[in-house]
């Protein structure tokens, strides 16, 4: 038997989903939105202070090879929490596949840790690091894009349906 306070709780859900789980999302995806821009701006950092150190006179500069070095690892590594924090909400709320969320946090962290111990370095550990966050980001828009179809009137949704559709199916095909 549904109650008053029931009734108005079902009336704020949004397609099954709560307000407070909502506005989790959203924040997950902020949150893997910064992710994105620390790794451009690792990127960024390697080729920027990479090129100036192979210029011959700056050769000798340690801040500058220091920077080259570890400036790029230590912003892929900020990346690895808002990862793990995306990567818990879209496995607490089903936004991917489960065993999808499980393999790409698993095999990560089993090619950083393995790095890290028998090869002495982070580098392929934190390339795929690299990826993950990526992977989450087309998990949210996907999400949102649901949320947003399925505000649309049902006249309008067959036609933004076949829409999207369209568009996934060129996406696919051009990649």
């Amino acid at each position: 038997m549904t109650t008053v306070s029931n009734q108005a709780l079902q009336n704020k859900t949004q397609h099954g989903f709560a307000p407070l789980a909502i506005a989790r999302i959203k924040g997950a995806q902020r949150a893997n939105q910064i992710a994105i821009y620390l790794i451009y701006a690792a990127i960024i950092a390697f080729m920027v202070f990479g090129t100036i150190a192979s210029i011959k006179a700056f050769h000798d500069n340690q801040l500058l090879y220091q920077l080259f070095y570890n400036l790029p690892y230590a912003l892929m590594a900020l990346t690895i929490p808002l990862t793990l924090y995306d990567a818990f909400i879209i496995y607490r709320y089903r936004l991917n596949q489960t065993s999808m969320v499980i393999m790409t946090i698993g095999v990560s962290s089993i090619i950083l840790i393995g790095g890290l111990l028998f090869a002495d370095t982070a580098w392929l550990g934190l390339a795929s690091w690299l990826g993950v966050a990526f992977l989450f980001k087309v998990s949210f828009k996907r999400f949102f894009d649901f949320l947003a179809i399925a505000d649309l009137p049902e006249t309008k949704k067959d036609s933004e349906n076949d829409k999207t559709i369209l568009a996934a199916d060129a996406e696919n095909i051009s990649l």
